[in-house]
């Protein structure tokens, strides 16, 4: 019966308590009424009673003895009942519980398993859910934490000069408008980005996928790079074959993810180059962003594609980023059908890759 599901011992329990009243029903019945009328019997031997009274006398003793096992069958399967009901109710009670203090507030609050498979897979479904929604708890404590850190230093910049112009211990100047410029596009560019991330995630940017040739696009996205690069900069080329089919994706989306991934290359390759390489497979087309810059660490590379975090905070903020491209990446990748993977070797470089369905 460990095994049996909830509607098994359902069915089980009604089918004791009904077996278990007939049967205390018809002992009482065979044992205690013969000895009712027996007593009967002797109380009025002798005294040449007709067939009508004894007929009464045999009515009168059943009477007593069914009375008798109604009230011992009734109560032994209220009994019962009673424990059957206990058993199957206790889990029930305790993820009643469980919930209660999941509702308020104890994030860590599971429920244990149970015997009973129907339970037992509500009560997997239930921690599953907390658990992510845990996650989630936790994910806006760290994005509002994650916020305000970003937000901090650029305004602490701004405040700064901002106090120097009017007390006069600065002279206004090109140098100061431009810092202020600076920081000003460093939060207007992280409100941006946190704004497109929240409309990802919430599933209302829309993604236009149509048949597209990679090939265009993607000498554009170089030529564009290409033009701001000075002569000390990376060598930025493109390896695209001959072969490479059609792929069912939103264009500007696929630029985008470009745009993050090769102005990420070209922040973290002081020297060397980077190379844009197209492969195709069975049914997907893999795009690598590869780089012989300062790569990541193997501790590291697990969390890159995590919202506001950095292998080096001052560095980053530094060269401008605002530690959520990749995160848009990884979204937009996804809402395409795709997936995105990133290799590194430390001081050796780096490649990022991500694949788009083919259009057939």
């Amino acid at each position: 019966m460990a095994n049996w599901g909830l509607r098994s011992r359902l069915f089980f329990s009604h089918i004791i308590v009904m077996v278990t009243g007939l049967s205390v029903l018809i002992i009482m019945g065979k044992f205690s009424s013969p000895r009712f009328f027996t007593i009967y019997l002797r109380q009025i031997e002798g005294e040449g009673y007709t067939v009508t009274q004894l007929v009464q006398g045999f009515e009168t003793a059943w009477s007593r003895g069914a009375l008798w096992s109604v009230v011992v069958g009734a109560s032994t399967a209220g009994g019962l009942s009673y424990w059957s009901s206990r058993r199957i109710m206790q889990p029930l009670e305790q993820m009643e519980r469980i919930t209660q203090k999941f509702s308020a507030g104890q994030m860590d609050a599971r429920v244990p398993s149970s015997e009973i498979p129907e339970l037992d897979r509500l009560a997997s479904g239930f921690n599953r859910m907390a658990a992510d929604l845990e996650g989630v708890e936790q994910r806006r404590r760290d994005l509002v934490g994650d916020l305000a850190h970003e937000l901090r230093t650029p305004l602490t910049i701004v405040e700064g000069y901002l106090e120097g112009l009017a007390d006069d211990t600065l002279s206004p100047s090109d140098d100061i408008y431009q810092k202020l410029t600076r920081e000003t596009r460093r939060m207007r560019r992280l409100i941006n980005d946190l704004q497109e991330l929240s409309k990802l995630e919430a599933g209302s940017l829309p993604i236009n996928a149509i048949p597209l040739n990679l090939q265009p696009l993607l000498i554009t996205v170089i030529e564009r790079f290409s033009s701001q690069l000075t002569d000390d900069s990376p060598t930025l080329s493109l390896g695209y074959p001959a072969d490479i089919p059609m792929v069912l994706a939103d264009a500007e989306r696929v630029e985008q993810i470009l745009g993050n991934l090769i102005g990420n290359a070209l922040r973290y390759t002081p020297a060397g180059t980077i190379t844009v390489q197209v492969t195709a497979e069975a049914t997907q087309v893999w795009i690598a962003v590869i780089d012989t810059g300062i790569g990541i660490a193997p501790e590291d590379l697990p969390h890159v594609f995590e919202r506001f975090w950095r292998a080096d905070r001052s560095r980053d903020r530094h060269s401008g980023g605002s530690g959520i491209g990749l995160a848009i990446c990884r979204r937009l990748v996804e809402l395409q059908g795709g997936v995105i993977e990133v290799t590194s070797d430390l001081d050796q470089g780096s490649t990022f890759r991500f694949c788009l369905p083919t259009a057939t």
